[in-house]
């Protein structure tokens, strides 16, 4: 993407560097330790003239169904760009609450990386492929100051390692070696520009009208944007595929791969999602930060066989603290 401006370079926070080790011995490689898979129910919104007659009844900020527990009206928190919803069965959805700017498109960051995941899940006959790791793909990390899962020049990694390497870091250089490899062209930008259509084309097609894509991993060359309900949509998505819902709820994932020299090397990837470890029925999503950005998070819990779905965008503060907030209010309605 050398070609490109980067006008909005992201200087993520906070970002855990991955950890690697390289050792003589060659063994088999592993995806141990994943949580169990999500429901593999297609996903069908909400009948949509069911949704506005309910909504029209119901008072603002409240869910149309939802019993009267004494709650407020709308979770104490301070983000406006925020949104809920309850995925109930994982194949329908349904608006819980929405904050005062849930719908202007605003900078997503690494959450963008939700649909990137998304994008190479349409070819799950891929998972075992194998991607070498190119000096381009270190340099675009370098120069932009990104997040990354220190992925070593050589080393060949499949597809679903790299998925784990870019969902739980926040790799971008596991962002780029995916685009690289599910785009279509004789070069890379080609390849990357290729990617990136076909991400715009899947959020055409999840009626995700307020996003746009212009980059595989949330470093905008000026219009990479979405909305805290197109988010939570998008998450709720991508939580459809197990693959994808096994990942983001692994706290640390330990994995190896053939290094370039013929030893293994070994990795260790950390999530940087701290709902994992402080909120009861965390499942995940994707975190994302940046100087410009603030911080963004999509995140889902489940408790007593309910699932919600939600996402917070440009925060100017911590976000999860925001997330508790916003599921605690949902599950008491």
């Amino acid at each position: 993407m050398g070609s490109h401006a980067r006008p909005n370079r992201l200087h993520r926070t906070g970002a855990r560097l991955a950890t690697v080790a390289l050792v003589g011995a060659v063994l088999p490689i592993t995806a141990g330790g994943l949580a169990q898979a999500a429901t593999t129910s297609p996903a069908h919104s909400a009948d949509e003239s069911d949704q506005a007659s309910d909504e029209a009844a119901a008072p603002a900020g409240r869910s149309t169904d939802a019993p009267d527990t004494g709650a407020p009206d709308a979770p104490s928190i301070k983000a406006d760009h925020a949104f809920l919803l309850d995925a109930r069965d994982g194949s329908q959805e349904r608006e819980m609450w929405a904050g005062a700017k849930a719908d202007e498109s605003v900078s997503m960051a690494s959450t963008t990386k939700i649909m990137t995941a998304l994008v190479v899940l349409k070819h799950p006959e891929f998972l075992d492929r194998q991607v070498t790791v190119k000096q381009e793909y270190r340099d675009y990390v370098a120069e932009n100051g990104s997040s990354t899962a220190d992925l070593q020049l050589g080393d060949r990694l499949t597809v679903k390692q790299l998925l784990h390497a870019m969902l739980l870091p926040s790799g971008a250089d596991a962002a780029m070696a995916l685009a690289d490899s599910f785009g279509s062209g004789d070069t890379m930008d080609a390849r990357i520009a290729d990617f990136q259509n076909q991400m715009n084309a899947e959020a055409q097609q999840l009626g995700l009208a307020g996003t746009h894509f212009d980059s595989f991993d949330g470093i905008s060359h000026g219009d990479n944007r979405s909305t805290a309900r197109d988010l939570a949509k998008l998450g709720q998505r991508a939580m459809l595929k197990p693959v994808f819902a096994d990942i983001v709820k692994v706290k640390k994932f330990e994995t190896e791969a053939p290094a370039a020299n013929g030893r293994t090397r070994y990795y260790t990837w950390v999530n940087t999602n701290d709902l994992l470890s402080t909120y009861d029925g965390a499942l995940g999503i994707k975190t994302g930060s940046g100087a410009e950005a603030g911080y963004s998070l999509v995140f889902a819990a489940n408790r007593d066989n309910r699932t919600l779905v939600g996402a917070i965008v440009g925060s100017d503060q911590e976000a999860f603290d925001d997330a508790a907030k916003i599921l605690d209010w949902g599950f008491a309605h």
